[in-house]
C-alpha cells in the first residue's frame, strides 16, 4: 500500500484503476482508447521510418523504396504507418460522433470538447505534412495546391506561402521543413491528449443517458473496463490487420506510387479520403478566400457547439427529432466525402453545394433551434400535468 502512496504511481492509480467510471458506458465509449492505441502506433512506427528516411527531392522517393524493399520488415513498419494514419482518423471521427450523439460536450466539459476539437485540427496538420513526405505524384500537387489556398488571406497571404515553401515553388526546403514539423507536432499532439484526458477526469466521463455527478452509478475502471477496452481492441486489431496484410493499399491513391514530376500535372488532384469532405467544402465555394474560410470554419464551429445547444437534455437517447437529424447530417457528411474524391464538374459541384450548406445548418441552424422547440414542448408537457 505504501506504492500507491508514491506521486506518480498515485496518479496512475487514480486515472487507470480506481477512476470512477459510469456503469452504463456502452462499446462506443472504446473509441477513446483506441484513439491513444493509434497515436502510440504513430509516434512507434514514425520513429523507426525517420531512421531511414531522407528529407531531399532527389532522394525522398528513393528512401521510401529503400525502406520498402531493404530494410528488415521495413514494408511493415511503413504500411502500419500509412495505414495507422487511415484507421487513427476512423477511431477519431466515431470518437467524435459519440460525443455528438450523446451531447458529451455540453457544460462541464466544454474545454474537453474543445481540447478535442484542437487535437483534430492538429490531426490534420500532421496528416497532410505526412502525406507530402514519400514525394509521389499526388503528395507533390496536393502540397502546391493545398498550401497555395493561403495566398487567398488578404495583405499575409503571399508571404505565409513564401514561408511554407521556403521559396517560390514547392521544393526541397519544402520538404525539409515539412519532414521537421512532422517529426515535432505528434508530440505536441500527445501533450494535448495527456490535457484532454485530465480535463475529462476532472469533470467526469460523459454516459448514454446524458446524466451527470451524483445521477449515475459508477464502479472502478478496472478491472471491469478492461475487459470491454480489451474487447474493443481484438476488434480493431482484426480490423486492422485486414489493411495491413490483405489490402494495404486500398486507401491510398494509384497517382502516389509514381516518383513526384513538377513537369506532369494529375488529372484529378484529390488528398487522403479523410480530407474529402473538407475538401468539398472548400471547392463548393466559388470564390478562393470564401472557400477557404467554410473549411476553417467546418472545423471551428464544432468548438463552439457547448455554446450554441441550447437543450436541457444533453443525450439524443431522449431527443429523437435530434436523433433524425444527427444521422442525416452523418450521411450528409458522407456525401460531402464523396464529392471531394470526384471532378469539379456537374453535378457535382451543385450537389457539394447543397451538402456543405446542410453541413454548416445543422450545426449552426438545427441543434439551437432543436433545443428551444423542445424547451418549449418540456413546458407545455409540465403545464399541462400542473394543471
Amino acid at each position: 500500500m505504501k506504492l500507491l502512496k508514491r506521486p506518480i504511481i498515485n496518479v496512475v492509480n487514480n486515472h487507470l484503476v480506481d477512476y470512477p467510471t459510469p456503469i452504463n458506458f456502452n462499446y462506443w465509449y472504446n473509441f477513446g482508447l483506441l484513439s491513444a492505441v493509434c497515436l502510440g502506433i504513430q509516434l512507434v512506427t514514425g520513429i523507426f521510418l525517420a531512421m531511414h528516411y531522407t528529407p531531399h527531392v532527389d532522394y525522398a522517393w528513393l528512401s521510401v523504396e529503400h525502406i520498402m524493399r531493404d530494410v528488415n520488415y521495413g514494408w511493415l513498419i511503413r504500411y502500419m504507418h500509412a495505414n495507422g494514419a487511415s484507421m487513427f482518423f476512423i477511431v477519431v471521427y466515431i470518437h467524435l460522433l459519440r460525443g455528438l450523439y450523446y451531447g458529451s460536450y455540453k457544460s462541464p466539459r466544454g474545454l474537453v470538447w474543445g481540447l478535442g476539437v484542437a487535437i483534430l485540427i492538429l490531426m490534420m496538420a500532421t496528416g497532410f505534412i505526412g502525406y507530402v513526405l514519400p514525394w509521389g505524384q499526388m503528395s507533390f500537387w496536393a502540397a502546391t495546391v493545398i498550401t497555395n489556398l493561403f495566398s487567398a488571406i488578404p495583405g499575409i497571404g503571399v508571404p505565409l506561402v513564401e514561408f511554407l515553401w521556403g521559396g517560390f515553388a514547392v521544393d526541397n526546403a519544402t520538404l525539409n521543413r515539412f519532414f521537421s514539423l512532422h517529426y515535432l507536432l505528434p508530440f505536441v499532439l500527445l501533450g494535448l491528449v495527456m490535457l484532454h484526458i485530465a480535463a475529462l477526469h476532472q469533470e467526469g466521463s460523459s454516459n448514454p443517458l446524458g446524466l451527470h455527478g451524483k445521477d449515475v452509478d459508477k464502479i472502478d475502471f478496472y478491472p471491469y473496463f478492461y475487459v470491454k477496452d480489451l474487447f474493443g481492441f481484438m476488434c480493431f486489431t482484426v480490423f486492422f490487420s485486414y489493411f495491413l496484410f490483405f489490402d494495404p493499399n486500398v486507401l491510398g491513391h494509384p497517382d502516389n506510387y509514381i516518383a513526384a514530376n513538377p513537369m506532369v500535372t494529375p488529372a484529378h488532384i484529390v488528398p487522403e479520403w479523410y480530407f474529402l469532405p473538407y475538401y468539398a467544402i472548400l471547392r463548393s465555394i466559388p470564390d478562393k478566400l470564401g472557400g477557404v474560410v467554410a473549411m476553417g470554419l467546418s472545423l471551428v464551429t464544432l468548438a463552439f457547439l457547448p455554446l450554441v445547444n441550447t437543450a436541457n437534455i444533453r443525450s439524443s437517447f431522449f431527443r429523437p427529432l435530434h436523433r433524425y437529424f444527427f444521422w442525416l447530417w452523418v450521411g450528409n457528411a458522407i456525401v460531402l466525402g464523396w464529392i471531394g474524391g470526384n471532378p469539379v464538374e456537374d453535378p457535382y459541384i451543385l450537389i457539394g453545394q447543397l451538402a456543405t450548406v446542410v453541413y454548416f445548418g445543422y450545426l449552426l441552424v438545427i441543434i439551437p433551434a432543436l433545443g428551444l422547440l423542445e424547451r418549449v414542448l418540456i413546458e407545455n408537457k409540465l403545464n399541462r400535468l400542473n394543471v
